[in-house]
């Protein structure tokens, strides 16, 4: 739809109605726009490649923000519309998806940080492998994974459809993969606080799913 400027636009944060959180509010010419993911400079075409998903393919009215430091995509939304936002009212196996995007981004992201972006972009493939080996619904594309290393789970417009199942096989491969990437174990110590960004009641809902199952022996 629209790919603009710092200047283009006004940014600011209202509270949320039903959560105890601020919610970042984009204003251009009399439209509301909440924000979708953040990408750093340097991954200007992944960014473009979501904005022109979300815009041509799923017919969403979106906004393309060029910064010096970042790239950002943020959705069209009235906001009359948040009290009816699922993005923090979901129920519990949305809540478990969330904390699993979170832990599968943490991962991604210290891949690239400390390994570089050439094991990262081959961290991605394994994903997408899993995926499709063990038959994930709508998930097996390589731009699928992609998607969900770089959009906020927490805010994201539509969640994938996976079942509590498909969080568990997930995190067992998680964290299988980021073993043999880092060497040992010792990456989930980090990665963990990846769920921070979670509301309280929703990250103790997670954390105490977690050490009730077998994975909590894992992510430790």
């Amino acid at each position: 739809m629209f790919i603009l400027k710092r200047q283009d636009v006004e940014i600011s944060s209202i509270q949320h109605p039903k959560r105890d959180q601020q919610v970042p509010i984009l204003d251009y010419q009399g439209q509301t726009f909440r924000l979708i993911s953040v990408f750093k400079a340097s991954q200007e075409e992944e960014a473009r490649a979501l904005w022109r998903e979300l815009t041509d393919n799923r017919g969403k009215a979106c906004v393309l923000l060029e910064e010096p430091e970042r790239f950002s995509v943020w959705g069209k939304i009235r906001l009359e519309q948040l009290g009816n936002d699922t993005g923090g009212s979901h129920g519990k196996t949305g809540i478990l998806i969330q904390g699993c995007i979170l832990l599968l981004q943490g991962v991604y992201i210290d891949i690239e940080e400390f390994l570089g972006a050439r094991q990262a972009a081959l961290f991605e493939k394994d994903i997408a492998e899993v995926f499709q080996q063990k038959q994930f619904p709508q998930a097996s594309p390589p731009e699928t994974v992609k998607s969900l290393v770089s959009t906020n789970p927490l805010i994201a417009p539509k969640l994938p459809p996976w079942q509590e199942n498909h969080v568990v096989i997930l995190l067992q491969e998680l964290h299988r993969l980021g073993k043999s990437y880092f060497g040992n174990a010792n990456f989930t110590k980090q990665v963990i606080y990846k769920l921070e960004d979670m509301p309280e009641a929703e990250r103790s809902l997670f954390i105490t799913w977690l050490n009730q199952s077998a994975l909590g022996k894992l992510w430790q």
